[in-house]
């Protein structure tokens, strides 16, 4: 795969209270992959990564599982055009 890919995700499950954004965020970086991830008002967890394709959908694979505490119970993903995002960020709860 070539070019740059923009994917969403949202995590249900026991997804917040258990290191979830941090170990996204740290997924994230070491794949150097853009975006960000949050908290939802509903417990489930967002994020979105864009980059190489193959670094992208690792970090979808890697939300699927979760962190050690995680219990991901169902993913959903979506694809959006990159807008050339830079870095990756916790950002506040949605």
């Amino acid at each position: 795969m070539t070019g740059r890919l923009r994917r969403r995700v949202i995590v249900h499950g026991r997804v917040q209270g258990v290191y979830f954004r941090g170990a996204t965020e740290a997924e994230a970086r070491a794949a150097g992959v853009a975006g960000f991830v949050r908290n939802r008002a509903d417990g489930s967890v967002e994020a979105v990564f864009e980059g190489a394709p193959e670094a992208v959908l690792a970090l979808v694979e890697f939300c699927r599982r979760g962190p050690r505490h995680a219990h991901v119970a169902r993913l959903e993903s979506f694809d959006e055009p990159p807008e050339d995002l830079q870095g990756f960020r916790v950002l506040r709860d949605a």
